[in-house]
C-alpha cells in the first residue's frame, strides 16, 4: 500500500547543477530496504559503502532497477541528499524510530534499515535483527562490514520520488546514466548532468509512489 503521506506533487526542480554530483546505479534488490523510502523520508543507510561515503550535502543519487525484475533502464527511485548523520544519531533520533525493523510487522516494517549503532560503553557495533541479519536472525559479519566498514554515514533525502516497479524508463538519450553491473557513477560532465537534471524537472511527483520491485518476486 502506498504511504499517502508521503505521496505528494511538487513542481520545484530537485536542484542545480552547478555545485552538484549525480550519484548513479543499480538496485540490486529493491525491497524497500536500501533505499527506505518509508515514512515520508528517503534514506540510504546500508550498502552502496561508496555512495553513502562520498556524496554530499545537495548531491542527486539515482537508482535504476536491475535486469532480474525486468526493470532495468527504468529509474527506481532519485534522492536529493539533504542531510547527512551517523548511525548513532539515526538510531537515537525519534523521528527516524519507525525505520527501525519490526521482523514480525507489515513488509514496510520488516525492511527497516535503521538497524545499527555503537555501544556507549565499549563501542563495539550493536545490530537490530533486519534484512541484514542471517535467516536464523543472527548478526552477519559481512552485512556488518560492508555497511559500517567504510564510512559511518546515513543520506537522508526529504525531497525525492521513489517509484519502485513503477519506475518511467529512462530516455535512450541519458543512457550513459544507466549503470552496468555492481557499481556506480558519479563522474558526469556538467552538459549531462544538466540533461539529466531537464528530465527529472519533467517528473512532478514525490514522495513513495509505487511498491519496491522485488515485493512481487519473493513471497511475503
Amino acid at each position: 500500500m502506498i504511504h499517502l503521506l508521503a505521496h505528494r506533487r511538487m513542481r520545484r526542480q530537485p536542484t542545480e547543477t552547478a555545485n552538484l554530483r549525480f550519484h548513479s546505479y543499480v538496485i540490486e534488490h529493491d525491497l524497500g530496504f536500501a533505499p527506505n523510502p518509508f515514512f515520508g523520508v528517503c534514506t540510504l543507510a546500508c550498502c552502496k559503502p561508496d555512495i553513502r561515503k562520498y556524496a554530499k550535502i545537495g548531491d542527486i543519487v539515482l537508482g535504476t532497477g536491475s535486469a532480474k525484475v525486468r526493470r532495468r533502464g527504468h529509474l527506481s527511485y532519485w534522492m536529493r541528499v539533504d542531510k547527512i548523520i551517523t548511525f548513532d544519531d539515526y538510531w537515537a533520533a525519534p523521528r527516524f524510530s519507525l525505520k527501525r525493523p519490526v521482523m514480525r510487522g507489515s513488509a514496510m516494517q520488516r525492511h527497516g534499515d535503521n538497524i545499527y549503532h555503537r555501544d556507549a560503553e565499549t563501542g563495539a557495533w550493536t545490530w537490530a535483527d533486519s534484512f541484514h541479519s542471517e535467516p536464523d536472525g543472527g548478526y552477519s559479519q559481512s552485512n556488518l562490514n560492508r555497511d559500517t566498514g567504510r564510512t559511518d554515514k546515513v543520506l537522508i533525502g526529504y525531497d525525492f520520488a521513489y517509484w519502485g516497479i513503477k519506475g518511467p524508463k529512462i530516455p535512450d538519450a541519458l543512457s550513459d546514466f544507466v549503470v552496468k553491473g555492481q557499481g556506480w557513477k558519479c563522474n558526469f560532465p556538467q552538459d549531462r548532468l544538466a540533461a539529466m537534471q531537464d528530465w527529472l524537472s519533467t517528473l512532478t511527483e514525490r514522495g513513495y509512489l509505487g511498491e519496491p520491485a522485488d515485493w512481487q518476486r519473493i513471497a511475503l
